[in-house]
Parts: C-alpha cells; structure tokens; sequence
C-alpha cells in the first residue's frame, strides 16, 4: 500500500510502498477513504511522543471501510463504514471497565503507538470497544474531522465544562479544536469570546459562533475578557498550548470558574508554573480533558445529524496524500484558518 512515512523526527516525510497491515485478533484493517490533518500530527514528526517507533506513518483522523478482521471481532463486520476516536482503549483495565477508555492504562493510538491513517489501509487495535458505525447522513470527508479535535472540544465543552445556556466562555486559540470548541459552545447557547492573533482565523470563529474575538496580538487579552464578560468567564480553554493561553485563560475566570486544558503542553511547557494563590482563594478549577470515548460519540453525533453543529464548516480544503508530506512539517506556521482532510492516496 502507499503510505507518508518519516524515517527520523523532524526530517522530510515521503510516499513508499509498504506491506499493507493485518489484523490482530481483537482488531480490524480499514481502507482510509478519508483521514485529517490534525497538530498532534505534527507534535509526533517533531519528537513529542514517546510512543512512536521510526520509521513510522502518522495520522488518526479517520473515516473508512472494514476491510478485514479479527477472530474475536463480535460488533463489526467487513464492508462497516467506521470511524474511531484518536485514543483506543483496551476495554480491560479499569480505566476502561469505568467508561472512561480515554485514559485507558494500555491505550492504542494509531499514528502513534503503531502506523496511522497517512495510507491505503490502517490496522486499528480493541476495535469491539472503539469502533464507531458511521450513519449515513456523515460523509467520510466530514467524519474524519471528528476523531481528536471534534471529539476533545465537545467533550472538554460538554462533559468537563458542563457549559449551559448564557455562561460566558472563551477559547485561547483557533485552530482546529478551538474552532470546534466555539461552535459547540455557540450550540449550547453560550455567550463566546474567541481569542487568536491572526484576524482571518478570528472571522472564521465569528463565522462559527463566536459573539466576541480578541486580537492577543495588540490586545491586553485578560482586561479585554473581563471587559467583556463583566467580570470574567464561567469556563475558559486553552485551545493552543503555550504558557501565554494558558496562563491567560486562567487570569480570566471570574470566581469559581473552569479553566480547561486541552492544547498539549510541550517541552518547558509542561512543568508551568500556575497562580495556586488564586485558584484556591478564588475556588477556581483547573481540568484536562483528552479525547472521548467511542460509547460517547452518538449525543454529538445526534446534534450533527439534528443540524445543531456542523463540523464540516471547519474544512478548509482536501488535498492528496502526497500534499501532506508538505503541509504536515508545516502546521506550526499557522497558514490554514481551517482542516485540512486527505482523501486522495
């Protein structure tokens, strides 16, 4: 099968012929018909995961068809049109037996614990708990927006957020989970602030939801949000990953606020130093949120069906296969407003 392959992090990303995957016996083979191109993507080609093994095919944003399977299958048959959430879980720890396989102790993600989803053919792990049947109202190139930054907004807005109806939330950072953040959020009936430094992306997320954008650029982002929230936000995430978003969305809240992370924290970024002073006199709560579970998936897919989100607005456009190779060691310069799919190979 044809495949993007990087043979060292950092270093150029080509298309090879490699022998097409099979299934373990808990698991399945499914042909691509469409895959994102997602950060995390280029968080794994950079060296930020430790999970991954050269040489090695990235992505995990996928839609396609069951072409092969397992002995132990039970759920799924071959010809399934499926699609998956970016973290497996093994369906046995206790994580996983809890309902909560997107922190499972034994977690398979494809392009990063194993090839992904920049090919033909992707071989996917505990598929009887992680699968996910496509109905037909969702096109492949819309579904394989949904398995990481689709996925993580709604449950970081939804499950961990609890946003209601009239709550002031804002979102540091419009990529592409910042951009499903504010629209979900808008969805819920939450008033949104959207904060970025580029004013195309910051159209888009007025396009999408936003009542509110801020410019982090020319802006004092934390007097702006409280100017306009009246005081500060009921939940506030940051979308991106950095010191600034982070720190600003937490300076942000009023009293008794949520400050969400979901931007991977990297590198120094990852031991940051946080007001604990404030988040205790002012009971505020700080809370990861990473992905969601297969089990999950039909409440967000019911609201997309229903006409009440519409992830395919945050396409940008569909390139090839071999486009990718370019746009992935890209990504950290920011020059797509929306997603990127795959769906030539």
């Amino acid at each position: 099968m044809r495949a993007a392959i990087f043979e060292r992090f950092q270093g150029p990303i080509t298309i090879q012929n490699i022998e097409d995957p099979t299934p373990k016996n808990d698991g399945v083979v499914v042909k691509v018909n469409a895959t994102g191109l997602c950060r995390s993507d280029w968080h794994g080609w950079m060296g930020h995961d430790q999970d991954i093994i050269l040489p090695h095919v990235p992505g995990h944003e996928l839609a396609g068809i069951i072409v092969a399977a397992g002995k132990d299958i039970k759920n799924f048959k071959i010809g399934d049109r499926v699609t998956i959430p970016f973290v497996g879980g093994c369906g046995q720890c206790g994580e996983c037996k809890s309902g909560n396989q997107q922190v499972c102790d034994h977690q398979s993600q494809p392009g990063f614990t194993h090839h992904g989803s920049f090919a033909e053919y992707v071989a996917l792990d505990y598929a009887d708990t992680n699968l996910v049947k496509l109905p037909e109202e969702i096109n492949d190139i819309t579904a394989a927006t949904l398995g990481c930054r689709f996925i993580t907004a709604f449950r970081a807005i939804v499950v961990q957020g609890k946003v209601s109806e009239g709550q002031h939330v804002t979102i540091h950072g419009c990529g592409g989970v910042g951009l499903s953040a504010i629209m979900i959020a808008n969805a819920l009936g939450a008033q949104v602030t959207a904060i970025d430094i580029n004013d195309g992306t910051l159209e888009l997320a007025k396009q999408l939801g936003a009542n509110s954008i801020i410019n982090a650029s020319n802006t004092n982002v934390v007097e702006a949000i409280k100017e306009i929230t009246k005081g500060g936000a009921h939940v506030s995430m940051d979308a991106l990953g950095s010191e600034i978003t982070c720190l600003n969305s937490i300076a942000s809240l009023k009293k008794r606020g949520k400050h969400i992370q979901v931007g991977l924290m990297t590198n120094d970024y990852s031991k940051l130093k946080i007001p604990m002073d404030r988040i205790l006199a002012d009971e505020l709560e700080i809370i990861g949120s990473h992905g969601m579970q297969a089990h999950k998936y039909p409440e967000m897919l019911k609201m997309i069906i229903e006409g009440k989100l519409h992830p395919e607005k945050l396409i940008e456009r569909t390139i090839s296969l071999q486009e990718a190779t370019i746009a992935l060691p890209n990504m950290n310069q920011f020059q797509n407003k929306g997603i990127l799919v795959i769906n030539s190979f």
